[in-house]
């Protein structure tokens, strides 16, 4: 390639790369593996390390790639959360230990797994925790105190009160929770998490600190930042200092005298990967004395005493025996690829999604196929791609009949997805029973799915409003069931009754209406009458409501037999009434209808809690300024946000002008 070649391909590199680093660190919803990343990362570095005059002060090889987040208060981290350069072979960790030979000498490391999880500081005054962060781009990240206390393995009070120490850890979720987290979506038919290291960052960076709670995150500490206590002098040193103060430190470590002994260990990590009740994706290797590290120093955005070493990811070939196809609760046909099992990452697999016709057509698979295997994430076995065909093999079709029910089986509006159209399908019902009762919908203790199979079996419950016709006689007649759990699942079903209106809106199932939407539904029409009798006009009004959602909410509420049910549900002495309705917003209130950004530091408040009084008045907070902000909530160092606002010539104002607001809101 010429120079220009070169500089239009380093250009298309950065835009590629910033465009991943905002959906891996900001959205959480990668699109592309580690390793393709990865290896984005390194061409683009290749081309500045022999081209120089090439690179631009932004270029993602300069800086960390997330960056705070508007819905959390910025922190400045008084000590970068520096980023680790990678290796993907033994001759680059090779090279890494010549370089760091040339400025000291006899360097110890130190070898660990490198946890996928998200980065954060906790910080700690008197031995009490006092605030947690994110990374974001590595000198400022989001508060996210609230949320690392939901955490179970990071310590509220220490074991000495430390004047002030502030560590550094890895949030993660364990390999259970997420599998508990994703069947629990599956069910749902909500969006899953790809993998638990986007799992835990979603989780963690949640507005309500309840749901952060629900989703069972941990956390290993595996660095010291700052302290102000006992003088420590190694890594290896402050590793034994955290386990002492109560922190959870990584499960194992290794100190090692030569760079054989480091690939030594690198090797028997690997080999424990799929071992192990966490996701790890590499390991790191680190000098372990501190005045050596002092000497050795940082580029703009790597410590040179410190080397990540990545494991490629694993593939393997297999025979694909069979496509198995399940219904859903809203009649979702999902083909699932039937292996020959085979050993992958550490565990065995013989079953993985095909997701839908359209990927069967893409990827050209066939029964019989010998196809490429590997884990997205480590975690979820997905289909590569096919290595060769039977011969003699056809394209797979889907059927066009439900293989629960028979009934014919279409597509709607453009959707990849294939559906059963007797809403009546045995499979439908069932998995809708099962999202009825989820902790998120009606929340009712007791009832799992072997339960709730075992009363269809016996013809006890046909719709999931049979479960408040129970009575402790039918539960008594099920296997293994005693009189004090009989009482339990009775009371558990009685209480649900009494459940505020958005979960029953939930629990009904409604194409395209999640949790969050059934409670703006609840917020905006006060009682399950008042949804049942919404225009789509009226639905689409509410903020956050599209098209398609209010189309399917009144389309629902239309049919006859939802008729019969809103009645059915009245009778059974459910509760159709929002109970934790926000009050009416009146319409002179100055801030019904109207989008605020809010920047800077707030003397008073932090930015949620301006935030959620904006919502609570009837505004909207957008992250962004544009011609439809109406007012920008401007504090100290407020930044670009405050300059854009100024030159397209919206009302700025400051936090006394806010409380005015407030106050004739009010």
């Amino acid at each position: 390639m010429d120079i220009n070649e070169l500089k239009f391909k380093a250009e298309e590199l950065r835009s590629k790369i910033n465009y991943h680093n905002n959906r891996y660190y900001n959205e959480d919803s990668p699109e592309i593996s580690d390793y393709e990343y990865d290896m984005l990362m390194r061409e683009l570095e290749k081309i500045e390390e022999e081209h120089p005059e090439l690179k631009t002060p932004d270029s993602p090889t300069q800086k960390v790639g997330g960056e705070a987040a508007e819905k959390f208060s910025p922190v400045e981290h008084i000590v970068p959360m520096e980023s680790l350069h990678d290796s993907f072979s033994h001759a680059e960790l090779l090279d890494f230990d010549k370089r760091v030979r040339e400025s000291v000498f006899k360097p110890v490391y130190v070898v660990e797994p490198k946890i996928d999880g998200l980065s954060v500081s906790a910080e700690y005054r008197n031995g009490i925790f006092v605030r947690g962060s994110t990374r974001g781009d590595g000198v400022v990240g989001e508060d996210i105190t609230e949320n690392l206390k939901t955490i179970r393995t990071l310590p509220m009070k220490l074991s000495k009160p430390v004047p002030y120490i502030e560590v550094r850890g890895e949030v993660y979720m364990s390999i259970d929770s997420f599998n508990r987290l994703t069947q629990l979506q599956e069910e749902h038919e909500e969006k899953v998490f790809k993998n638990p290291r986007n799992a835990a960052a979603g989780s963690l960076r949640q507005k309500d600190s309840k749901i952060t709670k629900s989703r069972e995150l941990d956390i290993f500490v595996f660095n010291v930042q700052q302290n102000e206590g006992d003088d420590l002098t190694s890594h290896k040193q402050s590793l034994d200092y955290l386990t002492q103060l109560g922190f959870t430190t990584l499960p194992f470590y290794y100190k090692c005298s030569t760079i054989e002994e480091v690939l030594e260990k690198i090797e028997e990590i690997g080999q424990r990967r799929g071992e192990l009740p966490f996701q790890i994706d590499g390991a790191v290797v680190k000098v372990d004395n501190f005045a050596q590290r002092t000497v050795l120093g940082s580029t703009s955005k790597f410590p040179k005493w410190a080397e990540a070493y990545k494991y490629p990811p694993e593939e393997k070939e297999t025979e694909l025996l069979d496509i198995e196809v399940n219904v859903g609760r809203t009649g979702v046909l999902t083909p699932t690829a039937i292996f020959k099992p085979i050993m992958l990452a550490g565990t065995t697999v013989s079953r993985a999604t095909l997701h839908n016709e359209d990927f069967i057509k893409e990827k050209d698979i066939r029964i019989g196929d010998t196809v490429i295997l590997r884990k997205a994430g480590e975690i979820i076995p997905e289909v590569v791609s096919v290595a060769s065909h039977k011969e003699g093999s056809e394209l797979y079709r889907m059927p066009d009949r439900c293989p629960s029910c028979g009934s014919p089986v279409s597509y709607e509006n453009g959707e990849a997805a294939l559906r059963c159209t007797n809403t009546d399908c045995p499979a439908q019902l069932m998995r809708h029973m099962i999202h009825f009762v989820s902790r998120d919908a009606m929340n009712i203790d007791g009832l799992g799915e072997k339960v709730l199979y075992k009363l269809a079996e016996n013809d006890l419950i046909s719709s999931p409003l049979d479960l408040y016709r129970l009575t402790k006689e039918d539960i008594m007649t099920l296997e293994n069931k005693k009189d004090k759990s009989a009482d339990n699942l009775i009371n558990a079903i009685k209480k649900s009754k009494s459940n505020d209106l958005y979960r029953i809106v939930f629990a009904l199932g409604i194409r395209h209406i999640g949790q969050r939407a059934a409670k703006l539904l609840a917020n905006r029409f006060r009682t399950l009458d008042g949804i049942a009798c919404a225009t789509i006009e009226e639905i689409s009004q509410i903020e956050g409501f599209g098209g398609i959602m209010a189309e399917s909410t009144a389309a629902y509420f239309a049919l006859e037999e939802t008729k019969k049910l809103v009645e059915e549900i009245k009778e059974l002495g459910i509760n159709t009434v929002n109970l934790s309705a926000p009050a009416e917003i009146p319409d002179d209130s100055p801030f019904k209808g109207k989008t605020f950004v809010i920047t800077g530091t707030l003397p008073s408040y932090k930015r949620t809690e301006a935030a959620a009084i904006i919502e609570e008045l009837g505004g909207k907070v957008s992250g962004s300024v544009s011609k439809k902000t109406d007012f920008v909530l401007a504090g100290d160092e407020a930044g670009s946000k405050l300059t854009k606002a100024q030159t397209l010539g919206i009302t700025v104002i400051d936090e006394a002008e806010f409380e005015n607001m407030r106050r004739s809101g009010n």
